[in-house]
């Protein structure tokens, strides 16, 4: 099964997002980008890809032992940015990051302590998708509108295992399913 790490906003704050992302959709080259469902809005923390049943037991284990070596910590959605040209553009994060990066390399490093192949590690960068492109696409103006765009802060409290249902419909804009798999609190979450 396909499957990453992630940290899910609060409903109110991804309905925050949600009225930016409406109004970035009215900008300049919006029609050239797929744009990210509210149900998809997360920050991945590690993504694993294509994971044997068998490993899954003992990821989770791991994983479970990750939530509770990491406290809570504070979280906001802030700015944005993209990736590749205009390929990804995506809302920002502001708050305790240096949390947010250690529970993102300890669920990598759990991955791979379960028999998991990552691949090449990179440094972690806090960011949630709300489009895409395939081709190169100039989201200048979304990155300067999304410059002035920041939520409600909020307690993460919670690591959560997701699995990713890729579009299989062929229907041109279907969105891929994410459905969580498990979820531990945090160890300051109680």
């Amino acid at each position: 099964m396909r499957l990453f790490a992630a940290v899910l906003p609060p409903e109110d704050v991804t309905l925050e997002l949600g009225h930016e992302v409406a109004e970035l959709k009215k900008l300049p080259g919006a029609d050239g980008l797929r744009w990210t469902g509210r149900p998809g809005w997360h920050f991945t923390l590690a993504f694993y890809g294509e994971v044997d049943e068998e490993l899954v037991p003992e990821l989770s284990a791991r994983l479970e032992r990750t939530a509770g070596r990491t406290p809570s910590f504070a979280l906001a959605l802030r700015g944005g940015g993209q990736f590749g040209h205009g390929r990804a553009l995506w809302a920002g994060a502001d708050g305790d990051l240096r949390t947010l990066r250690l529970l993102a390399e300890r669920a990598e490093a759990a991955a791979r302590k379960a028999g998991v192949p990552m691949g090449e590690h990179r440094r972690y960068k806090a960011h949630l998708t709300v489009a895409r492109s395939r081709d190169a696409v100039d989201v200048r103006p979304h990155v300067e509108s999304l410059a002035a765009f920041g939520s409600r802060s909020w307690t993460v409290d919670e690591l959560v295992l997701v699995r990713s249902n890729l579009p299989r419909s062929g229907v041109p804009g279907e969105q891929p399913r994410y459905e969580p798999v498990a979820r531990w609190a945090l160890g300051g979450a109680g």
